[in-house]
């Protein structure tokens, strides 16, 4: 875990959700392999050679943008698929029910956070999705704001569902929390919107994340 910033009153934490709230590799890889093989048959292409063309363009964004990360959401724009369209393949792709258990640990950390800040997930998936996913972990009542791909229409990083997750809690933007896995993606802009941001290696690192809100 690294902090970056907190701020002195935090009144709400937004979180990531995949690879922030659960760990769990094979399911990460689904949900990057299923749509890449879908693009892959409708432009009559070897998975192999799909996944390939992404990752080299992903490789050439970054070295283009000072090594920043972009979003696969994003990535599939440049694709030709919509946004809209990778929502729509999310909710039929993303079976988290089939990977994810109740997770008390995580339960009773978030429990421990919900009784000093609002809580809230902000995601490159879909709401329904993340919906989903946060009742195959038995958190799904701790949060109160969930931000998905399909409230903003845009993918994270860009600053609308940061401050539309904000603007849900009723929390002014400098005395929230951006809690994520990846600096590019759930750090880096919520703080240059004043934000705080605590950047995590997955799941383990929530588990211990209330003892930053002691005091």
């Amino acid at each position: 875990m690294k902090v970056f910033r907190l701020p002195d009153k935090c009144g709400a934490v937004l979180f990531d959700m995949d690879s922030t709230l659960y760990s769990n590799h094979e399911y990460e890889k689904t949900q990057i392999d299923l749509p890449v093989m879908r693009l892959a048959g409708l432009r009559g292409k070897p998975f192999e050679a799909m996944i390939r063309e992404i990752e080299d363009y992903r490789k050439n964004w970054a070295a283009e943008h000072n090594g920043q990360t972009i979003s696969l959401g994003n990535t599939f724009v440049a694709f030709g698929v919509s946004i809209e369209e990778s929502v729509r393949w999310r909710e039929e792709l993303c079976m988290p029910e089939q990977y994810l258990l109740r997770d008390e640990k995580l339960r009773s950390a978030l429990g421990l956070l919900s009784r000093r800040v609002a809580l809230a997930v902000v995601t490159n998936n879909p709401f329904s999705v993340a919906v989903r996913t946060l009742c195959a972990l038995g958190v799904e009542d701790l949060f109160h704001v969930i931000v998905g791909l399909d409230t903003c229409g845009v993918s994270k990083p860009h600053k609308a569902p940061f401050l539309k997750a904000a603007e849900l809690c009723g929390i002014a933007a400098e005395h929230c929390v951006s809690v994520g896995d990846r600096y590019d993606i759930d750090i880096a802009l919520p703080m240059q919107l004043g934000m705080g941001g605590v950047l995590v290696d997955g799941v383990q690192d929530i588990y211990i994340l209330p003892e930053l809100f002691e005091n």
